[in-house]
């Protein structure tokens, strides 16, 4: 049932970004009096569609759709959409039209500014919707960051062997005060960093980070979680614990072993599930030996103390710029990452994703605030790649349409093809290496 979940999340924010995306050509062609032959959900590879306005029942059913110039539909394959553009040498290389005299309602009649205009909707219309949606999110729920200050790092084995030791608090990369606690491990990247200060009980250190291991960095998520002590904040009415612990307590060791940390806690309480654990307490000044009930996960039916989140709450009016600048800092954090990835050394290349990627991130349950989150996020992420200067992208256009307003110099029918070409390759390209590495995550 998660699985499936995770699946319908993942359609559902594909459908919206590339509705929006395909929806930002289609309106400026519109508007400049550019036929649009189809304008489709997903790709109807070899002619195969799930649904078209051109199909005889739904004809029969609407008979005026079938005087509409433009072809509206869903192909079977999830990898995009496309909006046909007549006259424009597109993705899906139909040149019939060049053999023919350019009519006045075609993509390369028009003037260059127009045609820039046109393919940089889509990436505006991206933009646009990240910028509603990050406005939305804080005026509703406001912004919650927890503070790096003050709060220690409870760490795995890559950064144990990088140097860091869970109860370090992290002061500084290297001019760099980090705030916020869940990007440390972001801007550890991002930032280049050279040395990380930290605080490790009384005394103050320096790590020197090796830039050979950012890619392992990169894929290894959960380097710095939150460390936080095992106090009881609540016991659970239908704990099997429910007499024995107190709101308050805080939990020392488990049979026999020492425990800091919750995550210390988890294991070894894993080790007695479905039986019970002897442990050692502290309750205000006194120490209490005890043996708790575990559940088949490894569970003993409380919860635990957890630091306050700090939660920004907006108006309707603060929110607005709050978004823009939210907007503008995503769009920032992205092109650094993708920076990253074109540096090889790096090996950042390895932490490229594909779909199922995507539906990984989704949580297994519904929740509008955390799906909002990421539908901004994938927004963000669908524009800035689109601006890529990558033939076959909008990018690619964009800079062919740059070129002929400077030089008023327009490229041959055969380069603006070649250059197509080449694009597609290197999108096949990227392609299958998102889909080798999330195959060869699930392998390992």
């Amino acid at each position: 049932m998660v699985v499936v979940i995770k699946i319908l999340q993942v359609i559902l924010a594909l459908s919206v970004l590339i509705l929006i995306h395909e929806a930002g050509h289609f309106m400026w062609a519109k508007f400049f009096g550019i036929r649009v032959d189809k304008f489709f959900l997903f790709f109807d590879a070899w002619g195969v569609k799930l649904f078209s306005t051109r199909q005889a029942w739904f004809v029969r059913l609407f008979p005026k759709t079938a005087s509409w110039e433009t072809e509206y539909g869903i192909g079977w394959l999830p990898l995009g959409g496309y909006c046909k553009i007549a006259g424009m040498v597109d993705e899906s290389m139909d040149t019939r039209y060049l053999r023919q005299e350019p009519q006045s309602w075609e993509f390369r009649s028009h003037p260059a500014w127009q045609r820039l205009i046109v393919m940089a909707g889509g990436v505006l219309n991206n933009f646009l919707l990240s910028i509603i949606l990050y406005i939305s999110i804080l005026a509703i729920w406001g912004n919650a960051i927890l503070r790096n200050e003050g709060h220690a790092i409870y760490v795995n084995e890559l950064a144990y062997d990088m140097g860091f030791r869970s109860g370090d608090r992290i002061l500084r990369f290297d001019d760099y005060e980090p705030e916020d606690f869940f990007m440390l491990q972001a801007d550890l990247v991002r930032r280049d960093v050279r040395t990380v200060t930290l605080l490790r009980g009384a005394d103050t250190l320096v790590l020197y980070m090796d830039q050979s291991r950012i890619g392992e960095v990169l894929n290894a998520p959960g380097m710095f979680d939150l460390a936080v002590p095992f106090v009881v904040d609540t016991v659970l009415a239908d704990s099997p614990n429910a007499g024995r612990l107190r709101r308050g307590d805080r939990l020392i060791a488990v049979e026999g072993e020492p425990v800091e940390w919750l995550q210390d806690a988890r294991k070894l309480f894993s080790r007695s599930a479905g039986a019970q654990s002897a442990v050692t307490l502290l309750r205000d000044k006194d120490t209490l030996q005890m043996a708790l009930s575990v559940d088949s996960l490894g569970r003993v039916g409380v919860y635990t103390r957890f630091p306050d989140y700090e939660i920004r709450h907006y108006n309707v009016l603060e929110a607005v710029p709050a978004g823009f600048k939210l907007t503008f800092s995503t769009v920032g954090g992205y092109l650094k990452d993708l920076r990253l990835v074109a540096t090889p050394r790096t090996e950042a290349y390895k932490s490229v994703g594909s779909f199922i990627a995507i539906g990984q991130v989704f949580p297994s349950r519904w929740n509008w605030y955390q799906f909002l989150q990421l539908l901004a996020l994938l927004s963000v992420m669908l524009a800035v790649m689109n601006l890529l200067p990558i033939p076959a992208l909008d990018g690619g256009h964009i800079v062919i349409c740059l070129y002929e307003i400077i030089t008023r110099r327009k490229p041959s029918d055969r380069f603006l093809m070649v250059t197509q070409m080449i694009g597609m390759f290197l999108l096949v390209g990227l392609m299958f290496l998102a889909f080798g590495n999330d195959i060869g995550r699930l392998i390992r």
